[in-house]
């Protein structure tokens, strides 16, 4: 797979690998990994729980870009 990055995400990419002590590669599978992760709502037929996952969830993505 080949990752179209611009140069701004790619010195970003590098930066934040080079700060974890991992490659470019390592680093973009992780951050696509911990994306999925972050993204994939729950398998249950109870919309409430569901419901709450999501608010729980967009609250945790939206401190991260806080960041």
């Amino acid at each position: 797979m080949t990752l179209r990055l611009t140069e701004a995400e790619d010195k970003a990419l590098a930066d934040t690998a080079a700060q974890l002590g991992i490659s470019k590669h390592e680093a973009a599978r992780q951050a696509i990994h911990d994306l999925v992760e972050a993204t994939r709502t729950p398998t249950t037929t109870d919309w409430l729980a569901a419901a709450e996952y999501v608010g729980k969830r967009d609250r945790e993505l939206l401190d991260r870009l806080a960041r």
